[in-house]
């Protein structure tokens, strides 16, 4: 069995993790996707294959796409230092 078929969304309409904005309703939207995924046995999963597959748009593993991009930035500056330190 797949981490798909075992996620807590998979019952869910797909639209509530495609907000639409990041102000006014889409926050209570927001919220209510990440309340979804806070219960999910898969979220760990769900956010490596997010990450992993350069997921943009919608909730995964609990995140936004503003928090995936900062999670992305944070592992490439980590890459950089560590090159760095093993080039001394």
């Amino acid at each position: 069995m797949s981490w798909r078929e075992r996620a807590a969304c998979r019952n869910v309409d797909p639209d509530l993790f495609f907000p639409i904005g990041t102000a006014g309703l889409a926050l209570v939207q927001i919220d209510e996707a990440k309340a979804v995924c806070a219960r999910c046995p898969v979220r760990e999963q769900c956010l490596r294959w997010a990450l992993d597959a350069g997921q943009v748009e919608g909730i995964w593993g609990g995140t936004t796409e503003s928090e995936r991009r900062a999670t992305r930035r944070r592992s490439a500056r980590k890459d950089v230092e560590r090159v760095g330190a093993e080039a001394f």
